[in-house]
């Protein structure tokens, strides 16, 4: 059971990451359009799931070389994106198509009285009623809708992804998404959860507020570790590959021996040396299964 509940985790994480990008590929206005995210994120169609996997892992550079002996994390991470295409397909009466009536889901999956249809039709009325509010008022306003009406049953996490994004179509956020989970870990659970209104909307607001602090900080941190990876370029020939792999670091949450080597052009042998000479974190502590991220 422990198994399959952490496949079933796995499965929805991939489900978030996904939709995330998604979100980020389209232009700002699209998350919220009818042609959005609320039409097509649960109709991709269960034999695709391998390909859409393998694809997703490929896309953060995960995947590398399948014959790559010398990067053992490349094929922990290969495995684990085995586990998700296996784990979603045996999941894949959850992603059903949004739309399907009550009467054609598994009700060992849906529960049959669950109109998601009235109560996505409902939360379309607060988003055109909302629509002449300032962007941060309207976001929590929406947000807190989602969670009232709750409106899918296995999405809760969508409406804060939603809440993003129209920050981000309105111009609040240029280029990314609102880490809204992030505040909202910094708020009590007693306000989130309040049975006043203006005290959950209230939370809502700190919860924006402490994101783009949370943000702010992150932001802050990566320039100072670029200015302290930038001094070791110091004499250093214009055909070092350390300017490429500072980009790389920063662009990643963490690197492995097969992603430097894909990326630069390198051996796994000189990704493990430009790596040492970075002096970038190592996150694993083992001796074979090695990932760095920045200080």
């Amino acid at each position: 059971w422990a198994c399959v509940r952490r496949h079933y985790e796995l499965t929805i994480a991939h489900d978030v990451l996904r939709t995330r990008r998604r979100i980020l590929a389209n232009e700002p206005g699209w998350a919220l359009s009818n042609d959005g995210v609320l039409r097509g994120r649960m109709v991709d169609a269960p034999s695709d799931t391998g390909a859409r996997v393998q694809a997703s892992g490929q896309e953060d550079g995960l995947d590398g070389d399948e014959d790559d002996d010398d990067d053992p994390l490349a094929k922990q991470l290969a495995e684990m994106d085995a586990v998700l295409a296996r784990s979603e397909a045996l999941m894949s009466g959850v992603n059903q198509p949004m739309r399907t009536s009550g009467r054609d889901r598994n009700p060992f999956v849906y529960e049959p009285d669950w109109d998601e249809e009235s109560r996505l039709d409902e939360w379309r009325s607060v988003l055109a009623e909302t629509e002449a509010l300032p962007p941060v008022l309207r976001a929590v306003l929406l947000l807190d809708a989602w969670d009232q009406l709750q409106v899918l049953q296995h999405a809760p996490w969508l409406g804060r992804m939603l809440a993003g994004a129209l920050l981000r179509e309105t111009g609040i956020c240029m280029s990314h998404l609102v880490a809204v989970n992030l505040g909202l870990k910094q708020v009590q659970r007693e306000r989130r959860a309040s049975r006043d209104r203006d005290t959950r909307l209230l939370a809502f607001v700190d919860a924006f507020k402490l994101a783009a602090e949370l943000g702010l900080k992150e932001h802050d941190r990566l320039l100072l570790a670029r200015q302290q990876m930038q001094h070791r370029l110091a004499g250093r020939r214009t055909s070092s590959k350390l300017p490429q792999l500072i980009e790389l670091v920063l662009a990643r949450p963490m690197v492995s021996a097969g992603m430097i080597a894909e990326e630069l052009g390198v051996t796994t042998q000189g990704a493990l040396k430009i790596a040492a000479a970075l002096n970038l974190r190592e996150l694993t502590g083992r001796g074979r299964f090695r990932a760095w991220g920045v200080l």
